[in-house]
C-alpha cells in the first residue's frame, strides 16, 4: 500500500516547526521536507485513473488536477517568483487559472468553474509540479535559501499549506466519488474492531485561562495572540457523539422538529431536504453510509461524520447539551497530546478504534473528525494579519464562520495542534466535521 506522509515525514515537518524560531534551518532539512511533503500529495493520487482529476461535484469542491497545480501555483508565487533570480514561470497563463482568493495577486479563474477547465491535462500538470520541485529543490540547497528566515518561513507556510490541500483532497474526492451511483471505491476499507466506551463527564473549574499560540513553532497568524479569557465552569463530554445517538436523534423525528432548530437551521434544512447526515442513506430498512471504501453499513459505535453546525447545534440541544466553545475546547484539550486516527492510518474515515496513545478521561480530541465550536470565527484581541498578498489567507474569512477544532482523518498527523482554528459557514458538511458535547456546571 502507498503511504501517504511517512511517519518519519510527520515528525520532521513537527521537528521544523518546533525548531523554526531558534534561526535558520539547515538547507538540506529544509530540502528533504519539501520534497517529503510534495510527494505525499502526489501518492495520495495513486489510486484514480485520469477522469477522476477533473470533477468537480459542487462550488465548494475543487478538482484534484486542481489542487494539485494551486499548492505548486503557492510556491512559484510566493518564493520562486520573488526570491530566485531569473526564474521564468511554467506557464504565465498559470497565474490566473491556479490563484485561489489572492485579490493582491491578480484576477482569477472563478472558483465555481474549475471543473471546466479540461486543459492543462493532468499530465501537464504533473510536469508543472515537477518544474516547480526542481526549481523549489536546488533553490533550498542555495546559501541564499538557507540563510533567509523570511524565505525559510514562506515554505513552512507553504508546506502547510499543502497540508491543507492533501485534506481537501481527500473530502472534495469524496464528494465527487459519492455522487456517482456506482460507488466507486478510493482505498478497500481498514477493519474497525472499535469498542463504545460509555460517555463520561470531565469538569473544568473557571477563572482566566490563556489560549492562542504563544510559540515556538509554526502557526497560522489567526492563532496569535496568546490571550487571557475568563471562563465559567464548564463539562466536556469524553468523547465523540456516535452514529447510534444521532441516530435516535433521526429516529426521534429530529429531522423534523424545528424547535430544535435555529432559523437558519431550519431553512437550510428544509431546502436542501436533510434528513440524516451526509452520505448517510437508507436501503431495505438499513442504513448505510458512503465512504471512500464505498457504500458500507452504518456502524453505531464510530463517531458521527459529515454533519453541519446546524444539524451538531440541532443535536447538542435535543440532548439537553449544548457545543463547547474553542475556548472551552482549547481548555480540554491542553493537557491532551495530539493523537488519535490521522492521515496517516489510511482509514479515511473516523474509526470507533482507540489509537494506541489515545487514553482517557477525554478521547478522540484529535484526529477522527473535526469538532464543532459554538464560536464565531472571529480575530483575537490584538491580531494582526500577515503583510502583502500572504495577509488574506486568512483574515478576510472572518465574517459568517464557525470554528471547528481538533483535527480528521484526512489531516496530516504533524498538521494538528492545540490551537488550530479550522473554520467553515454553518451550513458545510462535506468535511470529516462531527460533535462534542459540552455542558454548564451549576
Amino acid at each position: 500500500m502507498t503511504t501517504p506522509m511517512s511517519v518519519a515525514a510527520s515528525d520532521l515537518i513537527q521537528r521544523f516547526s518546533l525548531e523554526q524560531s531558534s534561526g535558520p534551518r539547515a538547507a538540506p532539512d529544509l530540502s528533504r521536507l519539501y520534497e517529503q511533503v510534495r510527494s505525499c500529495t502526489e501518492e495520495l493520487c495513486a489510486p484514480l485513473e485520469t477522469e477522476d482529476y477533473v470533477i468537480q461535484s459542487m462550488p465548494d469542491c475543487s478538482p484534484t488536477k486542481w489542487h494539485l497545480a494551486h499548492t505548486s501555483w503557492f510556491f512559484e508565487t510566493f518564493v520562486l517568483g520573488p526570491h530566485l533570480s531569473g526564474y521564468r514561470p511554467f506557464d504565465p497563463q498559470y497565474r490566473y487559472l491556479f490563484n485561489s482568493y489572492y485579490n493582491a495577486v491578480g484576477p482569477r479563474w472563478p472558483r465555481p468553474q474549475r471543473g471546466l477547465l479540461s486543459r492543462p491535462t493532468v499530465v501537464e500538470i504533473f510536469r508543472y509540479r515537477k518544474y516547480v520541485d526542481e526549481h523549489m529543490v536546488q533553490f533550498l540547497q542555495s546559501t541564499q535559501a538557507a540563510a533567509s528566515p523570511d524565505i525559510a518561513g514562506k515554505v513552512v507556510l507553504g508546506l502547510n499549506h499543502e497540508q491543507q490541500h492533501q485534506e481537501l483532497i481527500v473530502t472534495d474526492l469524496k464528494h465527487a466519488l459519492a455522487t456517482n451511483p456506482l460507488r466507486p471505491v478510493y482505498r478497500p476499507a481498514v477493519p474497525d474492531e472499535g469498542d463504545r466506551p460509555p460517555l463520561a463527564w470531565v469538569s473544568y473549574t473557571g477563572g482566566l485561562t490563556q489560549v492562542g499560540h504563544g510559540g515556538p513553532g509554526f502557526a497560522f497568524d489567526n492563532e496569535s495572540p496568546r490571550h487571557q479569557v475568563f471562563l465559567e465552569e464548564f463539562q466536556i463530554a469524553s468523547r465523540l457523539v456516535l452514529n447510534q445517538e444521532l441516530l435516535a436523534f433521526v429516529e426521534d423525528g429530529g429531522y423534523q422538529r424545528p424547535e430544535f432548530w435555529l432559523s437558519d437551521g431550519w431553512a437550510a434544512r428544509q431546502e436542501r431536504g436533510w434528513e440524516a447526515p451526509l452520505y448517510w442513506e437508507k436501503q431495505d430498512g438499513r442504513w448505510l453510509v458512503m465512504t471512500l471504501a464505498g457504500c458500507q453499513p452504518l456502524n453505531a459505535a464510530a463517531p458521527v461524520c459529515h454533519v453541519s453546525y446546524y444539524e451538531a447545534d440541532a443535536f447538542a440541544r435535543w440532548s439537553g447539551q449544548r457545543l463547547p466553545t474553542e475556548q472551552e475546547w482549547e481548555r480540554a484539550a491542553a493537557s491532551v497530546s495530539p493523537a488519535g486516527h490521522f492521515l496517516e492510518s489510511h482509514r479515511y474515515h473516523p474509526a470507533a478504534v482507540r489509537a494506541a496513545d489515545d487514553r482517557g478521561p477525554l478521547y478522540q480530541l484529535y484526529g477522527d473528525v473535526w469538532q464543532w465550536t459554538a464560536s464565531p470565527y472571529v480575530a483575537y484581541p490584538g491580531y494582526a494579519a500577515t503583510s502583502g498578498a500572504l495577509g488574506e489567507y486568512n483574515g478576510k474569512f472572518m465574517c459568517n464562520q464557525l470554528v471547528l477544532r481538533g483535527a480528521s482523518c484526512a489531516t496530516p498527523r504533524s498538521h494538528a495542534r492545540l490551537t488550530y482554528r479550522n473554520f467553515y459557514p454553518p451550513e458545510a458538511r462535506w468535511q470529516f466535521s462531527g460533535i462534542r458535547l459540552a455542558r454548564d456546571l451549576t
